[in-house]
């Protein structure tokens, strides 16, 4: 269980951080900005359900997403190595990814078709779904850099996970559109 006594610790006035496992990154370093913009995304979703109370599915299915973005965090925040731990790393399994196409699917049965793009707007609560779907998409551009990156490892779990978010963060913003038929829609060349 995690335990904070003491909020400031003065150790990051450097300009690094320090990792689970131990070692200090440089605060702009692509690990921790991973970590950093899924911890954005989870605050991004933590706005969007003060405008969810009412859809208590969604709102519910948005809770365990915000809980395992702490788990993802977590991952992230302890790199990958040959070497042997002294405990078992917290990483993301591939039952919390199914479970999230599990409710991709619930949400998407109800929706009107899509006819066009959908322009992120809507209600309150769509709105910031979609915002948070976007940052999403930033987590997952930055994790798939790192992934890239010479001495780092992601576990394909934790890539399909942030994958998969941005497309339920889709889905569910055209959910908390009353079910699409709120849907603001691209109209291509309208303004020119």
């Amino acid at each position: 269980m995690v335990k904070l006594n003491k909020i400031y610790t003065k150790t990051g006035d450097d300009g690094t951080t320090g990792l689970v496992s131990g070692p200090r990154r440089l605060k702009h370093d692509l690990r921790v900005e991973s970590y950093g913009t899924v911890d954005e995304t989870n605050s991004a979703i933590g706005v969007a359900r003060l405008h969810t109370a009412d859809m208590p599915d969604l709102d519910a299915m948005l809770m365990r997403i915000q809980n395992d973005l702490f788990d993802l965090g977590a991952d992230l925040s302890t790199p990958e190595t040959d070497e042997p731990s002294a405990y078992e790393p917290l990483r993301i399994i591939d039952h919390q990814v199914e479970r999230i196409e599990h409710d991709i699917d619930v949400l998407n049965a109800d929706l009107e078709p899509l006819r066009s793009f959908v322009l992120p707007a809507g209600t309150p609560a769509s709105a910031h779904l979609h915002l948070a779907r976007t940052i999403a998409r930033r987590a997952e551009r930055l994790m798939v850099a790192l992934s890239r990156s010479e001495g780092e490892r992601i576990s394909p779990a934790a890539l399909k996970y942030i994958n998969r978010l941005s497309d339920f963060l889709f889905v569910a913003a055209r959910h908390a559109n009353d079910c699409g038929r709120a849907d603001v829609l691209w109209v291509p060349g309208k303004n020119r």
